[in-house]
């Protein structure tokens, strides 16, 4: 008798025990339903990005909560979600570009997901740059762009360079600021473009500049803050960053320089993870990430152009954000 008690006994306690972990695994579940997590970078995610807005209004449209963490830039974005590709932690990374966007196709974290919408609200030519032309599935979509370029400050006394090659002229030694592209999305942009523009004599050019850069910045807001301190009269940064000045009363001593040799592109993407803890609650944010609603917050946060065309841009862009031909 005691040994059939004992069985009993022990039947109940592991049937109790059980149920408390389903029960504890079914809570837990069931928040992480009512919660996206977005891996990103800070100027999205922090005090002055389209981040919080989207958020909220995500959450007040939803009632699912968006949980941002910021990882870095595209690239490291891209190396946290592959380190925990086994076992998911984001539902969404926002901040993947078309300079990374290879090694994030290639890198099987990803899921495809083509949000509500989308054919009819970004342009075809955006979704090729981060997808590649002609792809049948689509993993990652467009939320914002823009054209490097070179920001000049009109008042430094200096004759306005008119495409690349002036910029290794001897008025220039050292008065130009470039990002690290180790570190710098912006960096990988003024990189790209060389190369766009020289093609096997790219190196050539790194080599004749090289007496032109004042400093190799590890990040855009370092190397622009020193910009607009007066270390320097010329900085790599992006068409529509002269918008910000305008838009915020400072006038238009700072401006866009359009090249005659063309600019290279910058789009940046959001995409679902593969094996999402939420999925559901990431596809609706994808959906949401690209509505009127949501794309009319960046221009005057990411400042950058909107994915969506639909969205009317602020006066601001009109005077002081060209758009430059492009080269690939």
């Amino acid at each position: 008798m005691r040994n059939k008690f004992a069985k009993i006994f022990l039947l109940t306690i592991t049937t109790v025990l059980v149920f408390g972990v389903l029960t504890s695994a079914s809570k837990k579940n069931a928040a992480r339903a009512n919660e996206v997590v977005v891996y990103t970078y800070d100027s999205f995610s922090g005090e002055w990005g389209a981040g919080p807005e989207i958020a909220r209004l995500f959450e007040q449209k939803t009632g699912i909560k968006v949980t941002y963490a910021d990882i870095g830039e595209g690239g490291q974005i891209l190396a946290r979600a592959i380190l925990e590709k086994k076992k998911p932690v984001a539902d969404v990374l926002v901040g993947l570009d078309n300079y990374s966007a290879q090694k994030a196709l290639k890198s099987g974290v990803l899921a495809d997901y083509k949000p509500a919408g989308a054919d009819t609200l970004i342009p075809a030519e955006l979704t090729a740059k981060l997808n590649g032309a002609g792809a049948k599935k689509q993993y990652l979509t467009p939320y914002d762009y823009s054209h490097f370029a070179f920001i000049f400050d009109s008042l430094s006394g200096l004759p306005a360079p008119t495409c690349l090659e002036d910029l290794t002229k001897p008025e220039y030694s050292k008065k130009i600021i470039v990002m690290d592209a180790k570190t710098s999305t912006v960096g990988v942009g003024y990189e790209e473009w060389i190369k766009a523009a020289y093609k096997d004599k790219a190196d050539d050019y790194f080599a004749r500049i090289k007496s032109s850069i004042l400093t190799v910045a590890p990040s855009w807001s370092v190397g622009y803050g020193m910009f607009t301190d007066g270390e320097a009269p010329l900085c790599i940064s992006y068409t529509t960053s002269p918008a910000y000045h305008v838009e915020y009363g400072e006038g238009d001593q700072y401006k866009a320089l359009v090249f005659t040799d063309g600019h290279v592109m910058q789009v940046e993407g959001a995409a679902i993870v593969k094996g999402a803890p939420n999925l559901e609650g990431a596809k609706k944010f994808m959906d949401f990430l690209i509505s009127d609603e949501a794309q009319s917050l960046i221009p005057l946060t990411q400042w950058m152009f909107p994915a969506n065309k639909n969205v009317e841009l602020p006066a601001s862009y009109a005077a002081a954000a060209p758009v430059p031909k492009t080269i690939e």
